[in-house]
């Protein structure tokens, strides 16, 4: 195997980077065939370990392997090649040897942040929480867009002693993932906290002053620069669960939203089945959980119903919980709307993609400890979502009688 090619080789530079173009711009079939065109003729380690990635972003794991191996055989201290070994692992199922590579790497680089983040939603994903929050933290240096900075004078929270304390959560991730960890304002309260305030998104703002526990929320706009003022500690969502010691085994599962009474009597009149089907263009894997439209309208032309805000005209997520909870059940896609059904104990059939597929819904189970009222639908290849359609629509048959 050659080193990477020099200038001198034009041609091949080339074909190197409209692969790379291709494969920059998620074409990962496409950038595939170009890579394996370029192994042909003058195989890289670059070359190796890019084929191996598309490769396994198209779902074609068995034929990844051989590659990352190879790459990984002639630079057994490169970190991302173990990293994006343990991703294939993964992937496959291979729980084990995933977490060889991550440590393989982190062996060699301890603060390596990706390779933490990688190991931690590995173990999360196998119910080993105690181990993964702790890793979890590396998200807070790696994507400061998803998980801002807060320049405030009070410290942060690392799980000490709260009594009649306030704490300021700040906010983090997407619209979500707010609402999955805002459960634990109520265990806050429980660890002696005097006052807990949620900092979020503007449209979430109405919908989390209803969970318990919470005294305050401080809504905060996209690119918006706000005043704080002084509590006694801070943390963000994401860190509450390890400061609180929180296991598979004490996930608290009871429901702990509801529509603001203000809201139920403008959408009167919503029932039977909403469905979401789209996710955010800009939330994460959002490319594997879309279900096509030619699908959905499937479930659409049983009667279920949009609950898409440019479909419902809803205003905010206390607009869609007035809507949700009229509903006999929810089908989504792994997206805010699940969680928010999940959170209300609504019934909802949540569909999760076969590749990249999140920490939280665990490996293997059709139900989820962070929503009792959830069933899981997994899609069983990626990219193939055609059976699971026509699982539903069998099992819609069966609920109606």
């Amino acid at each position: 195997m050659s080193e990477a090619p020099t200038p001198s080789q034009p041609p091949l530079d080339a074909a190197f980077a409209e692969a790379a173009r291709l494969q920059q711009q998620g074409d990962f079939a496409q950038a595939a065939e170009a890579y394996g065109r370029l192994a042909a003729k003058a195989l890289t380690v670059n070359i190796a370990v890019n084929l191996g990635l598309c490769l396994t972003e198209c779902g074609r794991f068995s034929e990844a392997e051989p590659w990352l191996t190879l790459a990984a055989s002639h630079r057994p201290q490169a970190i991302e090649i173990r990293r994006l070994l343990g991703v294939l692992y993964s992937e496959m199922g291979d729980v084990e040897r995933a977490e060889q590579q991550y440590r393989a790497g982190l062996q060699v680089a301890p603060d390596d942040g990706p390779l933490r983040l990688a190991l931690a939603g590995l173990l999360l994903s196998v119910g080993r929480y105690r181990e993964g929050w702790p890793l979890l933290e590396a998200r807070v240096a790696l994507h400061p867009d998803v998980v801002p900075p807060i320049d405030v004078g009070f410290p942060e929270w690392r799980g000490e002693d709260l009594a009649g304390r306030a704490i300021l959560v700040w906010y983090e991730q997407g619209l979500g993932d707010q609402i999955q960890f805002a459960r634990f304002a109520q265990g806050l309260k429980a660890a002696g906290a005097g006052h807990v305030a949620l900092g979020c998104r503007p449209a979430l703002a109405a919908l989390l002053a209803t969970a318990p526990g919470v005294d305050e929320v401080v809504p905060v706009a996209r690119g918006e620069t706000v005043a704080i003022r002084d509590y006694d500690v801070w943390s963000r969502y994401f860190s509450l669960a390890g400061h609180l010691g929180v296991t598979l085994e004490t996930v608290p599962g009871a429901p702990y939203l509801s529509a603001a009474a203000g809201r139920r009597e403008r959408w009167r009149g919503f029932e039977g089945v909403g469905l979401v089907w789209r996710a955010s263009p800009t939330g994460f894997n959002a490319r594997n959980k879309n279900v096509p439209d030619d699908l959905a309208r499937r479930l659409l032309d049983r009667g279920a119903l949009s609950l898409h805000p440019e479909d419902t005209g809803a205003a905010d997520f206390a607009d869609t919980a007035a809507m949700v909870e009229q509903l006999d059940l929810v089908i989504s896609i792994d997206t805010s709307v699940a969680h928010l059904a999940g959170a209300m104990g609504k019934p909802c059939w949540t569909l999760i993609p076969r590749l990249h597929a999140d920490w939280r819904w665990l490996r293997d189970r059709d139900d989820s400890p962070w929503y009792p009222s959830m069933r899981l639908y997994r899609q069983a290849e990626p990219g193939d979502w055609a059976p699971l359609i026509a699982r539903l629509e069998q099992d819609l048959d069966a609920r109606r009688g």
